[in-house]
Parts: structure tokens; C-alpha cells; sequence
């Protein structure tokens, strides 16, 4: 290549605007050209600043897009339409999502190699849950949801999470780390999402473990990712979601006013579930809509009776619910993505719960710090 002159763009930096004059390169023979100075300073193809377009990612990550341009101008001084804080934070999420995707394949590529010695926390827990976003209507063409008409108003965002246990509290209950907690998440199917957690947990550590705990509310999916990736795990099936159940059977057998027998509840925490299944089955009712919930009911305990050692799990003090994915699937997700009159599409949801996974993981200057030449 050779140069072929000067070019000027403005370019708004965090100190302000400013005049920028660099040179232009280009091959005679294809007539491909390039600005080497904007590689350099990461502006390809952009009038904001790296510094500039971290405040806007962040921004609208946390905001609606109006009122983030609103806090720029206030906080930060910066005078940028809320439309232009909406492009670049889905830019910059679509920028973080490509290098999570490839530190992902790094990661599962080594994994099963040999590593460094380290000193580890004896829990490792992986927990994962979904939540509805709501999307544009031509994202939801063929897709059957729980409307009454069988149509849906969302997409399932997962969201996974990864933490260790640090010991116990004063009253002996488990104690999470509360600077351990990593997300990962898209609105993606289960079989992508089974690996972008794999992944997740292989980098956090999982072959390092002592003990590794899954806590999952009992879907279906859920048993498929723990026996794909995880099968020498503990799986605990959440004892509040199991509660939640219990009182659907009562629910089903007396009135939607009725509360679930305190044996009912002594034996799921006791993890005697074949017995709660006999005594709770005992007399089915014979109206037929009635009879085939309560199946379903049952059919839930059946299933994941494995995973219900409830009595078992809390004298080896490990956490038998999900609280922590479930207080994420509300700030990761429904904080920015399920507000009022929202409808995102699949592309910018994804943009901004990659964003947000990021930042809320601690890790968003590692994502800077990468783009660094």
C-alpha cells in the first residue's frame, strides 16, 4: 500500500471534540484502502472515542436509551442522541458477545488438560433459569407461548450463573462469596445454552472443584445440560419451586385457597418423595381436567425425586434453592429488557444481555483491555 494523503474526521472524545488528520493508504492493484491511525486508536469506521463508546455501552446497558443520553449529557458532558446511544451500546454488545464466542472456543478446546495447582473453594455452584422477554411480533411467527389462544408475547432469555461457597454464617446456614457470582446468557435453544454456561464454569474453574452443585427448577432442558455437561455433579432440584408445586397438588385437590398439609411439606423436606407421591395420589379426582393437572403435578415429583434429598443436601450444607440465578433473571434481565411497552428484537436483546452479563460479571475493562493493539 501507499499513502494516498491526509483525511480529517471529528472525533468526540470524553475531553470533548476534536480535529482528527491521519493518513490514507491504499493498494493500486485492488484498490483496497486503510487508515492505519484509526487500528491504532480503535475508531474503524466511528466518530466516538474508545473512552466514549464505553461510557455510551454502558449507559444504555443500565438505562432506557433516552434517559441514558440524558445521564451522558449530565454526568459526563457529552452531547449524543438517544438513537446514537442505542446503536453504539448494541455495537459494542455484539463486540463483547464475538469475544466471549471466542474466548468460549479457547476454552473448551483446552478442556480436559492438564492445570496449574490451585487453592480452590470446596462448593462450586452452576445454576441457570429462564425469563420472558418481550420481542417485535415478527420474532414470534410459529412460536407457541401460554397465551389463551396458545400464541406467545416473549422469548425465554437463559441466564446462567456461576459462584462458590465461602463457608458458613452464624447460624450455620451456606454462604456465598458475594464477589464470585459470573453470568452468561442469550435468548438462544438449550443446546447452545449448554455450552455457553460449559464454557463459563470451565473458566471459573470447574475442573479445579472439590464439589460441584447444580441447581436448576426441575425443566425438563435442565436434566439434559447437567447430564451433557455436568454428570458428576450434585443436581439439586430448588426446594422453593418444588414448594410451588406442592401447593398447585393442594391447589388442585381442595381450592385454589387451599395450602399444602404440613406432612406434605415435612416429607418433600425430608426428601421422602415416594411417599408424598402415594399419600398425595391417594384419591384422584374424577373430574377429568382436574385429574390430568394432578397427574402433571405428580409426574413433577416423580421425575425429579433424584434431585430431592432436600434432608440429605442441607447436612452437607449445601444451598437447596436458586436464589441467586432467580435474583439475576430480575437484574440482568428484567430491569433493562422487560419494561413497559418494550418489544426488542432477538438481535438486541441478545446486544444488551451479552452487555450486561459483562459488566454485572466484573469483567467489561477485560473486554476493553482486549481491544487494545
Amino acid at each position: 500500500m501507499r499513502s494516498r494523503g491526509r483525511g480529517g474526521k471529528r472525533l468526540l472524545t470524553t475531553l470533548g471534540g476534536v480535529a482528527f488528520v491521519r493518513s490514507f493508504y491504499q493498494c493500486r492493484p485492488c484498490s483496497r484502502g486503510r487508515f492505519p491511525d484509526d487500528e491504532r486508536l480503535d475508531i474503524i469506521q466511528t466518530t466516538y472515542s474508545p473512552g466514549v463508546r464505553r461510557l455510551m455501552a454502558r449507559a444504555g446497558s443500565q438505562a432506557q436509551f433516552e434517559q441514558a443520553a440524558e445521564d451522558l449529557r449530565c454526568y459526563a458532558g457529552l452531547t449524543v442522541e438517544a438513537r446514537e446511544v442505542e446503536r453504539v451500546a448494541e455495537e459494542v454488545g455484539h463486540q463483547v458477545e464475538r469475544w466471549l464466542a471466542a474466548e468460549q472456543q479457547q476454552l473448551l478446546q483446552a478442556a480436559g488438560t492438564p492445570a496449574r495447582a490451585v487453592t480452590f473453594p470446596a462448593k462450586f455452584y452452576i445454576s441457570f433459569d429462564g425469563t420472558g422477554v418481550p420481542v417485535r411480533k415478527n420474532e414470534l411467527v410459529g412460536r407457541r407461548g401460554k397465551q389463551a389462544d396458545g400464541s406467545a408475547r416473549t422469548r425465554e432469555a437463559k441466564l446462567g450463573c456461576v459462584f462458590t461457597q465461602i463457608g458458613l454464617d452464624r447460624e450455620g446456614h451456606p454462604q456465598r462469596d458475594p464477589h464470585s457470582t459470573t453470568y452468561v446468557g442469550a435468548i438462544e435453544s438449550s443446546t447452545l445454552f449448554g455450552w455457553r454456561l460449559y464454557a463459563e464454569a470451565l473458566r471459573r474453574g470447574l475442573e479445579q472443584a472439590q464439589t460441584v452443585i447444580v441447581l436448576t427448577d426441575g425443566a425438563r432442558y435442565n436434566h439434559t445440560i447437567v447430564q451433557t455437561h455436568f454428570p458428576q455433579a450434585v443436581h439439586i432440584v430448588d426446594l422453593f419451586h418444588a414448594y410451588e408445586h406442592l401447593t398447585a397438588l393442594a391447589q388442585i385437590r381442595w381450592g385454589q385457597e387451599a395450602k399444602a398439609p404440613k406432612a406434605w411439606r415435612r416429607w418433600l423436606e425430608a426428601g421422602d418423595i415416594d411417599r408424598l407421591i402415594r399419600q398425595a395420589g391417594q384419591r384422584l379426582p374424577a373430574f377429568t381436567p382436574s385429574k390430568r393437572s394432578m397427574i402433571k403435578q405428580l409426574c413433577y415429583f416423580e421425575n425429579n425425586a433424584p434431585q430431592m434429598r432436600y434432608a440429605e443436601y442441607r447436612e452437607k450444607k449445601f444451598f437447596v434453592g436458586s436464589g441467586v440465578v432467580e435474583a439475576g433473571c430480575r437484574t440482568v434481565i428484567g430491569e433493562r429488557l422487560k419494561q413497559s411497552g418494550m418489544h426488542w428484537s432477538v438481535r438486541g436483546a441478545n446486544a444488551l444481555l451479552a452487555l450486561r452479563c459483562c459488566i454485572l460479571s466484573g469483567r467489561f475493562e477485560d473486554f476493553w483491555a482486549s481491544r487494545t493493539p
